[in-house]
């Protein structure tokens, strides 16, 4: 459209007009322009609201029916859209380029019948006015041209160069018609591309030299641009160029104004865009395939801002288009990768321009999901990075299947334990680690003994199913940190990581042995007890490598299996002949329960005033058949380690109170039984319980029992230890604190516990009396626990020095060597008759 500012004073004219037409004609009125994107422009309106003319937006084809040079009959109606517009009528620039429309509605306050009564004459006036107005177009038309004419000074602008030769000069395509249509000049371009010199061109019209539907076509752009009064493309279509050559043209046409702005003709000039489509062709083509691409692709700006995204981000991401542009590609930061990985990547980015690469980034619902990533920089001509575009694929499938490829790959298909590949793995990893933190590492080769009699006795399948059940018991025994492989039909390996000592590496094995102390069950053939040899390398004391380490395992196994089978071998002989002393005793401690090899002896405690026997402490003793007679400092610690100190203890808890029962049933008075509590009892919740059952269970009463503690256990977890040994005293249980002045020795909870005797430690009688020390604090111990009114006990007594000293001190009990060593029931007679007869 034609741009030419409106003044406000012609704008007030022009409403004064609208006013008288709205009022003589009894309707709204207004006068409305077409801006560039046809949209009406109110420039005067009366009897009607701006928001009605806010919604009065027609299209072109509902308000341009007719051609523009054509004049319609004052009979003849010229828009009949619906009753909110009664007539319209086009507003043209002089050389009929469209200014806008004057236009009636029906006003709110009048009726409509009488709107329609007047139809003629509000036609009439509407053609009135609207004439009046294109007057004063043509003026302001004619006073714009004169104004820029003088600011261009064109009396200093004449050329020498006659139009003629300067569109020769041009290789498109230039033609100018006249205000009929007929050619009024064409350049050389035009006879090369029509194949016809000028002479048969000129002063012929577009129906003269076409074929009608083309000449049709021609005719409707030319009216299209006076109509509009701007250049405008009359299209793209398919043409012959120079030299017969098929190509595509885009054709522009302007119209040509005079400076009285009246219409002298229609310059149009075609250009071959054929490279200029193949490319767009070629753009419109690999958009198509990004749009449809299985890949996302993001391009960003040099600064890294998101400009555009193509393909299947959209699926990828879980973002729209319109939430990733003007953001950063940081919104997908999935957080996994450290700063460094991002340096080196823009690093790569502006040194290579590329970078190609893994990644895991943040899906919008915040799952995250790897991705594979492409990224090149697109430079300009100066090369100068202008754009990143990033291609990337989700690959979520493609790493679950190589995870699973790597499970097949790395574990037994039948146990589904590591296999060796995945055990030098980690093997590898684990010796990284120990060397690092500067820890040993214990390998375990473990070899079923003769399973291969199961599988040409039974089958292979009964076989798998004892492996099976092989490997679910490993699994429940050991911890997480552990590692156990199938290294082939029946051997296996064990990683332990983090040996603090050789204890704990003896703990860990001999759980491994228990894997095998359960018989198998061998399907409908019954059940069969297995054994293994396991061969032990430690790291870095046997070797510093895998392979080594491995290798000295599988040695040690093989020596195992010389030396009988059912046996642990050390790669070193040293650690390998104590180790292998002390598995075996635990092995036999395992076993000493149900062999009858543990048996209680009992020790008196008698009275220093009267020497009447008080009571009975029941001591555990172990007669191996092999190892013989084994002592209480050895096997109670070693109990304690492997986790059989329960079993024991309430095994000893039961005899003694058995025995107890016995000599009341033979009317025997023997005071109380002490029997000793480890701290690994009393810290159970349910030891309280497990001594009521047990007194239930033999029928001796709470009070001829007595339970003797030590220090460090009560210490250990206060609470619970308090709320327990008060349950007990309130049975009836007498309560002792043995081995006092070696732990704590702690007045608080002497005060609050239900505590009835002190047994000084037999380390502080010996030496009595000649020791200083000793002596102070034996009659420290004795004079505190009789100002806590406890009941105040001398263990150890061998001499009659010590014993003297303790009765000149008023010691209350006494037990040991002196009066009797620990011996079994039938030892006893004398301290027994004695005591039954008093």
């Amino acid at each position: 459209m034609i741009n030419i500012t409106i003044t406000q004073a012609q704008r007030d004219e022009w409403q004064q007009s609208i006013d008288m037409l709205a009022r003589i004609a009894q309707c709204g009125a207004a006068l409305l322009q077409v801006d560039q994107t046809d949209k009406f422009i109110p420039i005067g309106y009366a009897n009607i609201s701006l928001e009605s003319l806010d919604r009065l937006q027609l299209t072109r084809e509902q308000v341009y029916r007719y051609l523009p040079r054509q004049q319609p009959d004052e009979g003849e109606t010229l828009v009949e859209h619906d009753t909110s517009i009664q007539c319209l009528l086009p507003i043209n620039w002089p050389a009929g380029a469209l200014f806008g429309y004057i236009c009636i509605c029906p006003a709110t306050d009048i009726p409509t019948p009488t709107v329609r009564a007047q139809q003629a004459e509000t036609r009439r006036l509407l053609k009135v006015c609207a004439d009046s107005i294109e007057l004063d177009l043509v003026q302001i038309y004619r006073q714009f041209k004169r104004e820029q004419n003088s600011m261009r000074d064109v009396s200093h602008q004449a050329s020498q160069i006659s139009l003629q030769a300067f569109i020769d000069c041009m290789k498109e395509h230039v033609w100018i018609k006249d205000e009929s249509g007929r050619y009024m000049m064409v350049n050389h371009s035009v006879e090369l591309a029509w194949n016809r010199p000028r002479e048969l061109i000129l002063n012929l019209t577009d129906d003269e030299l076409f074929e009608p539907r083309l000449a049709k076509h021609f005719i409707a752009s030319d009216i299209e641009s006076i109509r509009q009064g701007v250049q405008v493309s009359a299209g793209e279509c398919e043409g012959l160029d120079i030299g017969d050559v098929d190509s595509w043209l885009e054709t522009t046409k302007v119209p040509a104004i005079n400076d009285d702005g009246e219409l002298t003709g229609v310059i149009g000039i075609s250009r071959n865009i054929s490279s200029h489509k193949a490319a767009k062709d070629q753009l419109e083509l690999a958009s198509r395939v990004f749009e449809n691409s299985v890949e996302g692709v993001i391009i960003t700006d040099v600064d890294g801002t998101i400009v555009d995204a193509h393909g299947a981000f959209s699926k990828i991401t879980g973002y729209t288009k319109e939430e990733l542009l003007g953001k950063n590609p940081r919104v997908l930061n999935s957080g996994r990768h450290e700063k460094a990985f991002f340096t080196k990547m823009w690093g790569d980015l502006l040194s290579k321009g590329k970078w190609h690469g893994e990644i895991w980034n943040r899906r919008k619902s915040g799952a995250i999901f790897p991705q594979l990533l492409n990224i090149s920089a697109v430079y300009d001509d100066e090369h100068l990075i202008q754009y990143f575009v990033a291609v990337f694929n989700d690959i979520s499938a493609q790493k679950q299947s190589e995870a699973e490829l790597a499970k097949v790959a790395f574990h037994d298909p039948l146990t589904k334990l590591p296999n060796r590949m995945a055990l030098n793995t980690g093997l590898e990893q684990e010796l990284k680690q120990a060397s690092h933190c500067n820890t040993r590492l214990g390998l375990v080769y473990i070899d079923v003994d003769l399973f291969k009699h199961i599988n040409e006795s039974y089958g292979h399948p009964v076989g798998d199913e004892v492996l099976l059940e092989l490997s679910r018991r490993f699994d429940l025994i050991l911890d997480d940190l552990v590692t156990v492989a199938r290294l082939g039909s029946d051997e296996f390996a064990v990683l332990l990581p983090n040996i603090d000592s050789n204890d704990s590496l003896l703990l860990q094995i001999n759980n491994l042995r228990k894997v095998f102390d359960q018989p198998f069950i061998l399907g409908e053939h019954g059940q069969a007890r297995l054994t293994s040899s396991m061969g032990v390398a430690i790291y870095p004391d046997d070797a510093e490598d895998s392979s080594g380490l491995l290798v000295n395992a599988e040695i040690a196994m093989h020596r195992a299996k010389q030396d009988g089978r059912n046996n642990c071998a050390f790669y070193t002989e040293s650690l390998n002949q104590e180790s292998v002393a002390k598995l075996k005793l635990q092995s036999a401690l395992h076993d000493a329960i149900e062999l009858n090899a543990l048996h209680l002896v009992y020790q008196p405690k008698l009275c220093f005033s009267t020497g009447e026997v008080v009571g009975f402490e029941a001591l555990l003793r172990w007669e191996d058949p092999v190892f013989g007679s084994v002592s209480p400092a050895i096997f109670i610690p070693l109990a304690e380690k492997i986790g059989l100190i329960q079993d024991i203890g309430r095994w000893v808890l039961k005899r003694a109170c058995e025995q107890g029962q016995r000599w009341r049933e033979l009317d025997i008075s023997f005071g109380r039984i002490a029997v000793n509590v480890a701290g690994q009892q009393i810290q159970r919740s349910s030891f309280v319980d497990e001594v009521s059952e047990i007194l239930k269970q033999t029928g001796l009463p709470a009070s001829s029992l007595e339970l003797e503690v030590t220090e460090s256990c009560m210490m250990s977890d206060p609470e619970l230890v308090s709320r327990d040994l008060a349950k007990l005293g309130l049975m009836g249980v007498e309560l002792s604190i043995d081995d006092f002045g070696t732990g704590y020795s702690s007045l608080s909870y002497l005060k609050k516990l239900p505590i009835h005797k002190l047994k000084i430690d037999q380390s502080f009688i010996a030496g009595l009396p000649f020791d200083t020390h000793n002596t102070a604090i034996a009659k420290a111990i004795i004079a505190m626990g009789h100002a806590l009114n406890l009941k105040v006990v001398a263990e150890g007594v061998e001499t009659q020095e010590q014993v003297d000293f303790l009765k000149q001190n008023q010691c209350d009990h006494v037990q040991g060597y002196f009066y009797s060593k620990p011996k079994r029931v039938e030892e006893l007679s004398d301290f027994l008759h004695s005591s039954q007869g008093g």
